[in-house]
């Protein structure tokens, strides 16, 4: 009898375009591994001016990491033309149709109109920054955007993810209103009459309505560790039609009578 494996789903192909004079070496490594959550870099660049002492500890990974170097030099003394090499290679690649998404790594609010017009033509956008640095604007411009402090490498400290204890990007969620009411909202969009709501479909409303939500931003791996550590809500466990895994669903504790 012959058996035919079942067709494997095309990967998405990623650009990666970092710039070098906003973003630290010492997370290429976690960066590469957050962007194959979404697809494979197909394309891998970096811009700035390698003549500069600056870029030094960019200089030791690229290769490493195959990150291709472009060099960009500063044609006048307060304004580097880094910002305007990117943004003119990432439409160039564009519209060679061969892509599915960008990843654009910078907390530089120059790229906010190029992130727009990447998702205006129907791609994925991926933004990575530095959460004390880039704007709102620049954030919301983008499908998801990750802030690259959860990126650093640190020391691991327990049970949740490894966590810096000066990581300004911390937050907690019981203090945290204005997640609080987006989380209920949420809930609330993807509840049945019961008030029941998939876990899965919870995600995806907040992300959609705030592109920079992660759990691991407020020191939680998972979505359903964060939300099991808010004690805000019943948990129901059901078994999948396919019988195959388990779908998690969760609505908002009821107040008991006194």
């Amino acid at each position: 009898m012959e058996y035919n494996s079942p067709p494997m789903e095309r990967q998405k192909r990623l650009a990666v375009l970092i710039d070098a004079d906003n973003a630290q070496a010492s997370i290429i490594k976690n960066l590469l591994d957050e962007v194959a959550k979404y697809g494979v870099a197909s394309v891998k660049r970096i811009y700035g001016n390698w003549t500069t002492p600056q870029l030094l500890p960019w200089k030791d990974v690229l290769l490493s990491h195959s990150i291709v170097p472009i060099q960009q030099f500063n044609y006048t003394t307060k304004k580097n033309a880094t910002d305007s090499a990117l943004i003119i290679d990432a439409m160039d690649l564009l519209h060679t149709g061969n892509l599915d998404g960008f990843c654009l790594v910078s907390s530089d609010s120059d790229f906010t109109r190029l992130a727009s017009r990447i998702r205006e033509s129907g791609l994925m956008v991926y933004g990575f920054g530095e959460g004390n640095k880039t704007p709102k604007a620049f954030v919301d411009a983008c499908d998801k955007f990750i802030y690259t402090e959860i990126l650093r490498p640190t020391e691991s400290v327990g049970a949740s993810i490894p966590v810096s204890p000066n990581l300004s990007v911390f937050k907690d969620t019981k203090k945290d209103q204005k997640f609080l009411k987006l989380l209920k909202n949420s809930v609330e969009d993807s509840s049945d009459d019961q008030g029941w709501a998939e876990l899965g479909l919870v995600g995806n409303n907040i992300q959609k309505k705030s592109p920079e939500f992660d759990s691991r931003n407020y020191g939680f791996n998972k979505f359903f560790d964060l939300i099991r550590s808010l004690d805000l809500f019943e948990v129901d466990e059901r078994q999948s039609k396919d019988n195959v895994g388990k779908i998690i669903y969760i609505r908002e504790r009821r107040k008991t009578r006194k």
